[in-house]
């Protein structure tokens, strides 16, 4: 039976793997988060894995709050950064096959691309959120057992999101405004958490450097829109220029994800976002 580590255990992408462990017998499954083990301190993280070596790793961790890590660029870094070498470094020093499952972000992108990103694609991240996760994928990339998937605009029935960001303000306000002028792609974080399974059941890791989000394009407007829509609320949506909602961290303007490699590689298939959504709304 292959041991698998989730990090991030509680997190929107930690919790949705959580909920597909019993269609996965054949796994043995242990979860943590920071108060389980600090992923940034490198001796107690080889300490976890002398106790416990595992087969498989998948880092769910990140400082994730875009704008606040404009100011504690630091805690970002040490999140983002130099936790995944770290991990890397522990698994494998007591289980030499032990492989790792990196998740990243298409911040590490400068959105000003005109055709969905590749994964060999340049590099500009625009914001310290970005520039870290970059730094977490430079500083792992070059071990042969490391595979780092790049997803954009997460969201599930757990944690902080969009998603119920939007619903939110739906209860609270007359009228919401939402940027119109971002485009990318939302991902169901229940649709990753079943990929990731589904490769590492399959048995074929393959390292290096990956995309994954859901099909389709959609600008924050047309996501809000479409939450609002498959929930019966009629609440009209002010489309809004980037310029107008000024925020500490710049996002990329467009940054939707080639998925050619992960799913000709793998055998995938992936959901439309709008089909998804309403999956997760139907949980919430």
């Amino acid at each position: 039976m292959k041991k698998i580590l989730v990090t991030g255990a509680k997190g929107q992408l930690g919790n949705e793997i959580r909920l597909l462990t019993d269609s996965f017998p054949n796994f043995d499954f242990t979860f943590v988060d920071i108060e389980d083990l600090d992923l940034v301190d490198d001796r107690q993280v080889f300490c976890f894995f002398a106790k416990q070596p595992f087969d498989y790793v998948i880092n769910c961790a990140a400082y994730t709050a875009v704008d606040k890590a404009e100011s504690e660029p630091g805690l970002a870094k040490l999140v983002n950064a130099h936790a995944p070498e770290i991990l890397v470094r522990a698994a494998t020093e007591y289980n030499p096959e032990a492989k790792l499952i990196h998740i990243s972000t298409d911040y590490v992108f400068d959105g000003k691309h005109y055709r969905p990103y590749r994964e060999d694609d340049p590099v500009n991240p625009v914001s310290v959120y970005g520039k870290t996760k970059l730094e977490g994928e430079n500083a792992i990339k070059e071990f042969d057992n490391v595979m780092i998937i790049r997803t954009s605009w997460l969201y599930s029935s757990f944690g902080h999101n969009f998603v119920k960001t939007a619903l939110r303000l739906a209860a609270e306000k007359k009228e919401l405004t939402i940027v119109s002028d971002q485009i990318g792609t939302p991902t169901y974080a229940g649709d990753l958490a079943l990929a990731l399974l589904n490769i590492l059941h399959a048995g074929y890791f393959q390292n290096g450097i990956y995309h994954y989000s859901n099909e389709g394009v959609a600008s924050w407007y047309d996501f809000a829109k479409a939450i609002l829509e498959e929930k019966h609320i009629d609440k009209p949506v002010k489309p809004i220029a980037t310029e107008d909602f000024p925020t500490p961290a710049r996002r990329p303007y467009y940054s939707v994800l080639d998925k050619t490699k992960i799913k000709t590689t793998f055998g995938l298939t992936i959901p439309h976002w709008r089909s998804s959504l309403r999956e997760c709304l139907e949980k919430l």
